[in-house]
Formats: C-alpha cells, sequence, structure tokens
C-alpha cells in the first residue's frame, strides 16, 4: 500500500522552523504550503522523520509538530480550493 507523509508545524523560533523544513526536504517530502510539508513515504521513514523532528525540537518550548500517515486513496481525495503553490526551485508540481 502506498502511504504517503504530511507534516504540519507551527513553530516560532526561525533557526527552528528552518531546521525542520530542511530536515523534511531532505527526508523526500515537498513543501505544499509554508508550515506543511507532504511525500511518499515507508513505516521506516515514518519511524526516521519522527524521531529526526523529536531530535530538532529537544529543548524548545511552544513547538507544535503533526504528522499524519495517509493513504493514496485518502490523499487523491483531497480538496484543493485556490492555486497550489510550491517553494521556489520545486519541480514537479504535486504528487499524484
Amino acid at each position: 500500500m502506498e502511504l504517503y507523509a504530511l507534516v504540519i508545524y507551527d513553530i516560532t523560533d526561525d533557526g527552528l522552523r528552518n531546521d525542520i523544513a530542511a530536515f523534511l526536504k531532505a527526508q523526500g517530502l515537498m513543501r505544499i504550503q509554508k508550515s506543511a510539508f507532504i511525500g511518499p513515504t515507508t513505516p521506516g521513514n515514518l519511524r526516521n522523520i519522527e524521531a529526526g523532528v523529536r531530535r530538532l525540537i529537544r529543548g524548545f518550548s511552544n513547538v507544535n509538530v503533526q504528522i499524519y500517515l495517509l493513504t493514496h486513496a485518502c490523499f487523491n481525495s483531497r480538496i484543493i480550493i485556490g492555486d497550489l503553490r510550491y517553494e521556489e526551485g520545486e519541480e514537479g508540481g504535486i504528487i499524484t
């Protein structure tokens, strides 16, 4: 079964926010909004994402990171209102 990881976050510290974004990109996720990343994943990769985020936020307060596991069917049933926007330099657009 094809799985997707959706990661959303609310982080006030600029440095930490940038570190989280860079980490998620390195894990193969694509930015779909300023504080939201999505991409295909495996159970092992999902554990790596969780462990990496936990390591990065250690010692910080006022941090909220949520990770959702989506099936391909759930991902394809999403409703998009408005324009899809990607981080500058992203290639290929949204995963289908």
